[in-house]
């Protein structure tokens, strides 16, 4: 940055203009009744060429253009920072730093082997630096010639020696100045009589940053809002936030007292509660969450039914108008696994989306939904923001492809967060509600849950030993439940164990209406010696078993008559043995069962969504005379 194109007159000028006092000074500067306004000065005249030049030449250096033009233009200013340096001195006042107190060795310590330029320049920093400043809290103001740009500028850190924290870096001293000007307009900005020429101009600037967002420009909308927040201005925040919760829909953002604004409370309170109803709240926990609401102006009963709804999922983001019923239609589809759909619900009754008021630019809402908010990736979030609503017009955006893959190829990818894949196990009904899986497959009086994390739901559930009246060779899992495009219901468990020699497919029991498809597969093996992996189809209709295999390593137990494209001898082959080998041979019989029998599964309901659960009846049989049991736990969960 470069010091030749900038107005120093023009910009200290503006600053002396515009300058106040802080709240908290206006009692020290009541000068003649008009609160110093008028009588106090920031800097005084500029110093003589000759001035510069002479403290060039005692200091052994020139002195870089931006710096030089400032002191001509004013030699010191008073910065009067809440905290840090207050006045920086003129050309009399500067020289070199020193180090006197051997920051040096402290930082040259900490460089190991391998250090990064920016980390070595800082470190050099304390011994070459020049001293601006005059008056500050333990701050200290260092321009440093050793880190310098194309146009000769030097860097400008400041070092707060009471914070303990690295120092603030300026890639020069107009940025430095800049960006204290914009800490000035910042520190005053919510005085009522704080009103000139910049503070209007950055509101106007805020209002058309609303609008472009409005229309999907929204690229071009963040850098003037954010540079309006830099000044401190109203309503600047709030839009900023929403830019960018958008574009990471998983971070948290504060909308500070927008949550207690009865237009915008059922927007905003509900996205406010869902950090605390993740159990991420860590300073006082819920009752310093509800009084941070109360303090905002939120009913406290109001609050606590929002985090109780939040916690427990039962939640729903109901905006009204067209909108509003849109979300209805896609949350319908989401909660039984049709997140593409969803999706494209949303995407496309977008336009017609009205903001509550001025301060609310996309429905944030959408986020604190336990089944829609899941949806909301960020090229998706993206998206929103891309798009024209609110009555405003622009180009659609290109829509964000789907994120399901077709079939069920991807269970052989392995599962994240975890040192191997996991097992799982799977129940499709050909044409019937899911809703009625239960009454089919489940245990006795269940029921379907709310929409959960069904990972979540599968850990936490308890085991055989921790249930009055559960035998513990039962295996009850807990599934997820949801429908396939091609029509079947499912009953899905993504974290099942090994398929013993016990094992009874629910198969018949699910067919009692109609087909029904039971495919397991044990954890693939991770070292030699383990139990070999195992897979297993079974296929009913109207109560009776049709067909089934399974497959243990080389064995291949078989009944029924088994179509050709499923035949376990075609799919399974002698190579197969090894890990490689038996996730090849899981991709057959997975790209069969898709193309013979039309089987999918969605993976984003099932690894990032939210899907109804309930718990299954037992998938093993009681043990006959002469037949052995074991059951082992290790940390609370069952291998």
């Amino acid at each position: 940055m470069s010091g030749e194109s900038f107005n120093w007159h023009e910009f200290l000028g503006r600053w002396q203009e515009e300058w106040v006092p802080r709240e908290d000074e206006d009692e020290e500067r009541n000068d003649e009744g008009d609160g110093g306004r008028s009588a106090f000065h920031l800097g005084g005249p500029g110093a003589q060429e000759s001035a510069i030049a002479a403290a060039e030449e005692r200091l052994g250096r020139r002195l870089p253009t931006s710096y030089r033009e400032f002191l001509a233009a004013s030699d010191g200013w008073h910065v009067e920072q809440t905290a840090g340096v207050y006045q920086l001195g003129g050309v009399a006042d500067i020289g070199w730093f020193q180090d006197p107190y051997d920051m040096t060795p402290l930082y040259e310590e900490s460089l190991g082997d391998h250090p990064r330029e920016e980390d070595v320049l800082l470190a050099g920093m304390w011994q070459r630096a020049l001293r601006l400043e005059t008056d500050s809290d333990m701050s200290y103001a260092l321009l440093d010639p050793g880190d310098s740009d194309q146009d000769g500028e030097w860097a400008l850190y400041v070092y707060k020696g009471w914070s303990g924290e690295f120092p603030d870096r300026y890639p020069s001293f107009r940025a430095y100045m800049e960006a204290m000007y914009r800490g000035f307009h910042a520190d005053r900005a919510a005085r009522p009589d704080f009103v000139n020429a910049t503070t209007r101009a950055q509101d106007a600037q805020v209002e058309e940053a609303r609008l472009l967002a409005l229309r999907g420009r929204y690229e071009e909308a963040l850098p003037l809002v954010e540079e309006a927040g830099s000044f401190g201005r109203p309503h600047s925040a709030v839009l900023l936030n929403q830019l960018r919760h958008l574009s990471a829909p998983r971070s948290s953002r504060d909308y500070g007292f927008l949550v207690a604004d009865p237009r915008y409370l059922p927007e905003i309170l509900p996205v406010a509660a869902m950090t605390p109803a993740r159990g991420e709240w860590r300073l006082g926990g819920d009752d310093h969450w509800l009084g941070m609401m109360t303090a905002r102006g939120v009913p406290r009963e109001t609050a606590e039914a929002v985090l109780g709804t939040m916690r427990d999922g039962t939640h729903r983001y109901a905006p009204p108008g067209p909108w509003g019923r849109a979300v209805s239609e896609a949350r319908e589809a989401a909660r039984w696994g049709a997140t593409d759909a969803a999706w494209r619900i949303l995407r496309d009754a977008l336009p017609r989306w009205e903001a509550p008021g001025p301060s609310l630019i996309a429905p944030i809402g959408l986020l604190a939904d336990p089944v829609l908010g899941p949806l909301i990736t960020p090229e998706r979030g993206r998206e929103i923001l891309a798009t024209p609503r609110d009555g405003e017009g622009g180009p659609a955006p290109e829509p964000v492809p789907d994120l399901d893959p077709p079939g069920l190829a991807w269970l052989t990818e392995p599962a994240p967060n975890h040192r191997s894949p996991e097992g799982y196990r799977c129940v499709w009904v050909e044409g019937i509600d899911p809703a009625r899986l239960p009454a089919l497959i489940g245990e006795e009086g269940a029921e379907l849950s709310a929409p959960a994390d069904p990972r979540e739901v599968s850990w936490r559930a308890p085991m055989p030993h921790e249930r009055e009246g559960v035998e513990l060779w039962e295996d009850r899992a807990v599934v997820a439940v949801g429908r396939t495009a091609e029509g079947w219901a499912f009953a899905f468990d993504g974290s099942s164990h090994h398929l013993g020699d016990l094992f009874s497919s629910p198969a018949r029991a699910a067919s009692a209406s109609g087909r029904a498809v039971v495919v397991w597969r044990g954890p693939r093996h991770s070292s030699p010696g383990d139990y070999p992996a195992a897979f297993h189809l079974s296929v009913a209709e109207q109560g009776e078993e049709l067909y089934a295999f399974t497959v243990r390593g080389t064995e291949i137990r078989r009944s029924g008559v088994i179509p050709e494209a499923l035949d376990p001898v075609r799919l399974f082959r002698p190579e197969d043995g090894e890990p490689d080998g038996e996730q090849d041979a899981e991709l057959r019989v997975l790209e069969a069962l898709h193309t013979e029998l039309g089987l999918s599964l969605p993976r984003f309901a099932l690894t990032q969504g939210r899907l109804h659960t309930f718990t299954t009846r037992s998938w093993t049989r009681a043990p006959r005379e002469g037949e052995g049991f074991g059951y082992v736990t290790f940390g609370g969960r069952r291998p």
